[in-house]
């Protein structure tokens, strides 16, 4: 099995990361934005993270 972290192309709101991640790991994007959008909102991610993984990330 030969999984890759690649960013979405379809389910994307901004840059394609949370859906990358939900179809990597298998969970709900939306569920997974949510957790996002609340980790950088209360202080336990930074918005940096989320754009650091948009660079990194390759695009499907």
């Amino acid at each position: 099995m030969n999984r890759r972290l690649l960013r979405s192309r379809t389910d994307r709101m901004i840059g394609g990361v949370c859906g990358g991640l939900a179809q990597y790991f298998g969970l709900d994007s939306s569920t997974l934005r949510v957790i996002s959008a609340l980790l950088i909102l209360f202080g336990g991610m930074s918005v940096w993270v989320y754009l650091i993984l948009w660079l990194v990330i390759p695009e499907e």
